[in-house]
């Protein structure tokens, strides 16, 4: 997830920003709904709507959020907003699924998403980018509710496959309407597009899936402090980028945010809740 930040600024020179990410996900969808013919797909109308609405949440509304973002706020910015996704995945699981999150857990979600502010340079101005920007963490804290609410009904490889083909359609739709789409074809664009298609799309949101089905989405949604911090160091590796001081103290934060939600409980306080 880190790496198709830089990958994806690469791209953003041949591919307008909607077009890539629609072509992305519905390349991956279409790859992987061949891939996943054989298994057991959704037997309702219902079901499939769930897989819908996840597309709708995950891959158009977080990606759509985050590249029309992008036309007024910088990509620092854009990452410190959407990487808020765990604080309202905590904060909306306490108010509407009554998970009860530990204050250490609130104490590491917030030093999470400190870490991230200090990676990426304490840069936030107020623009329309911006509410764009909470709109995409609040869309994708939705979707991770929803995947954990409705994925174990699902095959995950289903789920995965067909909620990017739709998302994907959905973003296509909003080139054609929101921006004037344009790609240059050539060895360069088309490698980005399979890497972003296959690694950054398909391997990426079947282990995303696969751990939210089998583990707390509180724990599992901590460790997406890590994506901006290991965006900045692919930053460096393929694009040159310089690593400033607070990429160091940014990560510090991250890692020990990261540490605090997942400390385990006392086994006697839970043998007391359990009593």
């Amino acid at each position: 997830m880190g790496s198709s930040f830089a990958v994806g600024k690469i791209g953003l020179e041949y591919v307008s920003p909607l077009l890539l990410v629609g072509i992305r996900f519905t390349l991956a969808g279409m790859l992987m709904a061949l891939f996943v013919l054989k298994r057991r797909h959704p037997g309702s109308l219902a079901a499939w709507l769930r897989v819908f609405t996840i597309g709708l949440f995950q891959s158009a509304g977080v990606m759509g959020c985050i590249f029309i973002s992008l036309r007024t706020i910088t990509a620092s910015e854009s990452s410190i907003l959407t990487f808020m996704n765990p604080l309202f995945v905590v904060i909306f699981g306490t108010l509407f699924t009554k998970t009860r999150y530990r204050l250490i857990q609130w104490v590491g979600v917030t030093l999470g998403f400190i870490g991230v502010f200090v990676t990426l340079g304490f840069h936030l101005h107020l623009h329309f980018g911006t509410l764009l920007g909470l709109l995409g963490a609040v869309s994708w804290a939705v979707a991770t509710l929803l995947i954990k609410r409705w994925g174990p009904q699902i095959d995950t490889w289903v789920l995965t496959a067909y909620q990017m083909l739709f998302g994907g359609l959905l973003l296509l739709i909003g080139s054609v309407t929101l921006e004037q789409p344009h790609i240059s074809f050539n060895v360069v664009s088309i490698s980005i597009l399979v890497w972003l298609s296959i690694m950054a799309s398909i391997v990426q949101f079947a282990i995303w899936f696969y751990l939210l089905q089998h583990g707390d989405p509180g724990k599992t949604s901590a460790f997406l402090f890590l994506a901006p911090f290991f965006g900045v160091l692919s930053g460096w590796l393929i694009l040159g980028e310089p690593v400033r001081d607070t990429v160091l103290i940014g990560g510090f934060f991250i890692f020990a945010g990261i540490f605090l939600v997942n400390w385990p409980e006392s086994k006697k306080k839970r043998a007391w809740l359990t009593d």
